[in-house]
């Protein structure tokens, strides 16, 4: 058995390794300003309590998430917007991230995406599991543009995710114009077949059923880009990060013997997502003047809650403990802005665990035996996670 942080700590270190030591230092005190970046947020209560606040915080203004969205996705992609008509989208998108919206959405994906996984496994076979995870993201992207899910498109549409999520960095408050334009044209290579999805009305895609719901082309096309752009590298991140540290903490036979919808899987998955973080910082931009935690700010300052400190100030990976009322789910955030694909993103998670789950079924033991960290990235992850049965 292995301390499931270290390898966590590697990640975070391969991804950020100016950033991530920086803002654990300051992890101490509930918030503390730091010149050029912001009043940083390191205590959960505070965290929640400046989420809650959108008559002081907000995610549109100088330093917040529209300073690096807009230009690329358009003033109202659920990312950018507050008030009534952020409320009025994120209750038109709320049909396609019911139970079985979702079911319906990644069944067919993870089915063909991770069909022989398990075998292959029980066969011998060493399999790089964030390769498997990349293909299934790949796919559920095609899905919800309207691509016809070849191997060629689901790579071409992971790695064009990938490209642009690439681009933000915590300390650069917007992108270059050739950032902008770059990424303007990869989402416009993904967005054509969302238009024409759309304009066909196709309800097996996921912009005809957005028209069905009653979206406006823009409003349907904005949405696809921001799911896209949000949940690829979340999910690519965390389901290996979730294998390697139930590996490591000796959790990982029970995980993969529970079925979906258990107790104890949810526990399990929720503990991991606390001590991964999928979100590892949040931005606010201050709309008037207010405290945080003792700390002045004023409108136009910036707000950065680095929910990595946030969260993983409730301890180590333990799914037995008792979880934290102040950070529960906090990584998906909390109040008008919480997280809608969150349905999505745990319905591929289980769509992992249950191609896994052969193995368990079959007396035999998932191990990892090969892994490395991934470098320059936004979002800590493996490069190469191997497993074998």
């Amino acid at each position: 058995m292995t301390d499931p942080l270290v390898w966590e700590e590697r990640l975070q270190r391969a991804a950020h390794p100016v950033v991530y030591p920086a803002i654990r230092s300051l992890r101490r005190r509930p918030a503390v300003r730091v010149p050029g970046l912001g009043v940083v947020v390191s205590d959960a209560a505070t965290a929640r309590a400046v989420l809650l606040d959108t008559e002081h915080f907000s995610k549109v203004g100088p330093g917040a998430p529209s300073d690096l969205w807009t230009p690329v996705l358009g003033p109202a992609v659920l990312l950018n917007m507050e008030g009534a008509e952020h409320a009025s989208l994120r209750r038109a998108l709320s049909g396609l991230f019911t139970p079985r919206a979702v079911r319906e959405l990644t069944a067919p994906v993870a089915g063909a995406a991770l069909h022989d996984l398990s075998a292959r496994l029980l066969a011998g076979r060493r399999v790089d599991l964030v390769a498997e995870v990349s293909e299934l993201a790949g796919a559920v992207i095609c899905r919800m543009t309207g691509l016809p899910p070849t191997d060629a498109a689901v790579r071409g549409a992971f790695r064009a995710a990938q490209e642009i999520v690439g681009l933000v960095r915590l300390h650069r408050r917007r992108l270059t114009p050739a950032q902008v334009r770059r990424a303007r044209q990869v989402l416009g290579d993904l967005g054509r077949p969302a238009r024409t999805a759309y304009r066909a009305g196709d309800e097996a895609t996921v912009p005809g059923r957005m028209r069905a719901l009653g979206l406006s082309e823009r409003e349907a096309l904005g949405a696809v880009g921001a799911f896209v752009l949000t949940g690829t590298e979340t999910i690519q991140s965390f389901v290996p990060r979730l294998v390697a540290i139930t590996h490591d903490a000796g959790h990982l036979g029970s995980l993969l013997g529970t079925p979906a919808g258990a107790l104890e899987r949810t526990r399990v998955v929720e503990e991991a997502l606390r001590v991964t973080v999928p979100s590892p910082a949040m931005l606010r931009s201050v709309r008037a003047s207010a405290t945080v935690a003792g700390v002045p700010v004023r409108a136009g300052d910036r707000v950065v809650i680095a929910t990595v400190s946030c969260c993983r100030a409730g301890g180590r990976f333990d799914p037995s403990a008792p979880a934290d009322p102040a950070i529960r789910h906090l990584w998906f955030g909390a109040g008008p802005h919480f997280c809608l694909g969150m349905p999505l993103a745990m319905a591929q998670v289980d769509a992992v665990l249950d191609a896994l789950a052969p193995v368990a079924s079959a007396g035999r033991t998932l191990r990892v035996v090969d892994r490395a960290a991934a470098r320059g990235v936004l979002i800590p992850s493996y490069r190469r996670l191997g497993v074998a049965a």
